[in-house]
């Protein structure tokens, strides 16, 4: 198998999604398909010849074709992060390595029901697969439950309304862990067990699962989940430490 080569991907638009998230949108001039779930090696080099790489996952489907989405978290201490939302813009050009992964991937050949666990940036490969399922006008059914500190953290909010509201077969389920929105009736606390069991036992003991977070969230996440009769096939797990990706 040869080995993947950097390649200078142009910023074609860049999107503010909260106040600490944007998605970076990606011209390549060798496109792959990727498999949702996929993520991308981005890598910086300084004018001294230092560099530095970081992983971002993949937002976009594979549906669409010569492009790609790549949501990064704003970490105020990160080396990448802080220069990606600072300083650049639209026109210019990052080296960029993908796509890479193949565990953490689900596409509509593989069936469901599916559930998608996440917290905070652990959407964006998660957002991937249900654009994926939408632009495959799929009806597997699916849940979404997704741990956020406040309400100006959820990212794709918006998006993640309309496909709900649009799709019978798909639910949203938000969880707030510090200030919840006014108004807010839904979950206000970490995910656990009594949450996941009922978010996830209305789909059955067939359920595909997977989990991306912070690591104490999937860590948890998963462990309930076993607790609960899933065989570990059953579930897949990302995970990121506290300075995130």
């Amino acid at each position: 198998m040869q080995p993947l080569e950097w390649q200078a991907a142009m910023v074609t638009a860049i999107r503010v999604e909260t106040h600490d998230t944007k998605s970076f949108a990606f011209a390549l001039p060798r496109w792959t398909e990727h498999q949702p779930g996929q993520h991308y090696d981005l890598r910086l080099t300084a004018p001294d010849g230092y560099r530095t790489e970081r992983s971002y996952s993949i937002a976009s489907p594979p549906e669409r074709v010569g492009e790609i989405d790549l949501t990064v978290e704003r970490i105020a201490d990160g080396e990448v992060s802080p220069y990606l939302h600072d300083v650049v813009a639209v026109g210019d050009r990052l080296e960029l390595r993908g796509p890479v992964g193949g565990y953490f991937v689900w596409n509509v050949a593989l069936g469901g029901p599916l559930m998608l666990i996440a917290g905070g940036s652990g959407v964006v490969p998660l957002m991937a697969m249900l654009r994926h399922r939408a632009a495959h006008s799929s009806m597997i059914p699916t849940r979404l439950l997704y741990s956020c500190r406040t309400g100006d953290d959820v990212i794709y909010k918006d998006e993640l309304d309309a496909l709900a509201r649009e799709d019978r077969t798909l639910e949203v389920a938000l969880t707030f862990t510090r200030k919840a929105p006014v108004g807010w009736t839904g979950y206000q606390r970490r995910i656990d067990d009594a949450m996941l069991g009922e978010v996830v036992s209305p789909l059955g003991k067939g359920v595909r699962t997977y989990v991306c977070g912070p690591t104490l969230l999937v860590e948890s996440a998963a462990n309930a989940l076993t607790r609960m009769g899933l065989s570990a096939p059953q579930i897949r797990t990302e995970r990121f430490g506290p300075t995130g990706k």
